[in-house]
């Protein structure tokens, strides 16, 4: 923590505090405005000095989940540790208090008396002035490492060094070379610093340059060990898609003043507007039907539109899935009784990596669903439209486009291959509303926006 005397200790422990909640908010422990108050009221009721109670009270302020409370723990055990000048070897207290000299020593005095507590301090007020909280990258550690020893004072004591070395007599060589050891100590201890900081701030920064590379990777491509991070980052667009579009659709149910039949009501009161009518408008929720192809070629895509949609109860009426390769099946009941990550496993168990009949797929849809589709129904195919030149049943598939409010489909493949080899993707398109090259999370997200943007009043 940052220097107490300077302006105070009441506000040192506030940026203290605060380096905290944004180092808190970096390990994504979600805290708003209300909640950072709050903190601040436990604080103030606590104290700083017994760290189980501090710990304590801030867990229970600021965590809201098991998952949330094992970061909180993580990144609180990381941000309050002090350890860096620990296991410093003591020297004669003689030498210790002839050294000291001052109020305000200097980083050899410091060194020569071994007084860790100063160290420590001058090491976060120097971390503080360069705004080594603000790291970004674990490749600035050893630039922020040299400018915090600068700021301490590092050049001063390289030059006594220096003198030392120059003179004659042996006293003088005995204390550069404890000097000379203090200085390599104070570099650990002052990479260690910067390290803790890079752990509590830069580690965010490199989750979002992944996910931003994660959210433009090819579906198709993703490899086995980034599955859990996009799966992850899967979950927070739909909650952020819900969210959204739950504000707006409180918003449209505000309506707007009626003011012909608030003038009418109000002639019997003399032409007082006593009472306000408002105009009501009827906002629908989506009804969405997704159709998955989980052949080999396409079984990853579908894999996160899966998740995706289904994250988004809130703001979807009815939701219902359907997935094939060769045969088609309704997997709601797998959905909803699973968790979604075994859902799907079981899904591409049943029936995934096998050739696809698309013909077969329609026609097995149309008997299981075709009766419910509806003007208020969008329909989401995700497939590569390549049939294995069996009858591709485009009959159906006009019959799925008349009834449905919508059918956007969604082909991982580029445009330039849908009118080659087994593909019937333009025998299919004049029956969509929209269809897409879609091969990306991004591109997911932002086809989902738009269909939920769909059921919005205009």
């Amino acid at each position: 923590m940052a220097n107490d005397q300077e302006d105070g200790g009441a506000p040192a422990m506030q940026r203290a505090l605060e380096d905290f909640l944004r180092a808190l908010r970096a390990s994504e422990v979600r805290i708003s405005p209300a909640e950072a108050i709050d903190a601040h009221r436990a604080v103030a009721e606590v104290g700083f000095a017994d760290r189980t109670l501090l710990k304590d009270a801030l867990c229970v302020t600021l965590a809201k989940s098991g998952e949330e409370v094992e970061r909180f723990e993580t990144c609180f055990d990381t941000f309050f540790t002090r350890r860096e000048f620990t296991g410093v070897e003591p020297h004669d207290a003689a030498s210790s208090g002839a050294a000291k000299g001052g109020d305000n020593p200097s980083l050899t005095q410091m060194l020569l008396a071994n007084d860790q507590a100063a160290l420590a301090q001058a090491l976060e007020a120097a971390a503080g002035a360069i705004g080594a909280g603000d790291i970004q990258l674990n490749a600035q550690r050893a630039l922020m490492t040299r400018r915090v020893l600068d700021r301490m004072g590092l050049r001063a004591l390289e030059e006594a060094i220096g003198a030392l070395r120059a003179g004659t007599a042996p006293e003088d060589q005995a204390l550069a070379d404890r000097l000379a050891k203090g200085r390599e100590r104070l570099f650990e201890a002052a990479g260690r610093f910067i390290e803790r900081q890079a752990q509590l701030h830069a580690a965010e920064t490199g989750r979002r340059l992944r996910e931003r590379i994660l959210e433009r990777q090819a579906l198709t491509a993703i490899g086995p060990e980034d599955i859990r991070a996009m799966e992850a980052l899967t979950r927070r667009m739909a909650r952020r898609l819900a969210s959204k579009y739950a504000r707006k659709r409180r918003r449209a149910r505000k309506g707007k003043l009626d003011v012909r039949r608030t003038l009418r009501r109000s002639l019997g009161h003399g032409g007082v507007p006593f009472e306000l009518v408002w105009k009501s408008e009827t906002i629908e929720k989506p009804k969405i039907v997704v159709i998955c192809d989980v052949s080999r070629s396409v079984a990853s895509a579908a894999q996160f539109l899966l998740l995706l949609l289904h994250s988004l109860n809130e703001v979807v009426e009815r939701f219902d899935a359907f997935a094939f390769s060769d045969r088609l099946v309704r997997v709601n009941d797998l959905l909803d009784g699973e968790s979604v990550d075994d859902a799907i496993a079981l899904i591409l168990a049943r029936i995934g990596f096998r050739p696809t009949d698309y013909g077969a797929a329609l026609e097995d849809f149309m008997k299981l669903h075709g009766s419910t589709l509806d003007r208020r129904t969008t329909v989401i195919i995700l497939g590569d439209a390549r049939a294995n030149y069996a009858e591709p049943r485009v009959d159906l598939m006009r019959a799925i486009g008349e009834r449905a409010r919508a059918v956007v489909w969604l082909n991982p493949e580029p445009e330039t291959y849908w009118s080659q080899g087994d593909s019937k993707m333009d025998a299919y398109r004049p029956f969509c509303h929209v269809a897409k090259s879609c091969n990306t999370l991004a591109g997911l997200e932002r086809i989902i926006e738009d269909v939920l943007r769909a059921y919005l009043p205009r």
